[in-house]
């Protein structure tokens, strides 16, 4: 190998890293951001209390329907015999 080519790949290679940290730095100092921040979803317990309780409303109702339809007496059952 020659020392040439060693001294032209390393002075490419620092060049290279000397430029991404001015990048970097310039970046840091213009308070500019390279990522878009992280942001977390906080849950809204309120908020989830209030959407049970009206889906539990929403399935007391179809009870209640159901119950009543089981009360008046006009549920036809059929019954099928299983296969063996």
């Amino acid at each position: 190998m020659n020392s040439n080519t060693t001294n032209n790949s390393t002075t490419k290679a620092l060049k290279l890293v000397v430029a991404l940290q001015v990048l970097t730095v310039l970046g840091l100092w213009t308070g500019q951001r390279v990522s878009g921040t992280a942001s977390a979803a906080i849950p809204d317990p309120g908020a989830q209390r209030e959407a049970m309780v009206a889906e539990q409303k929403e399935t007391n109702k179809k009870l209640d329907k159901l119950i009543d339809l089981l009360k008046s007496g006009d549920v036809k059952v059929k019954a099928t015999q299983q296969e063996k």
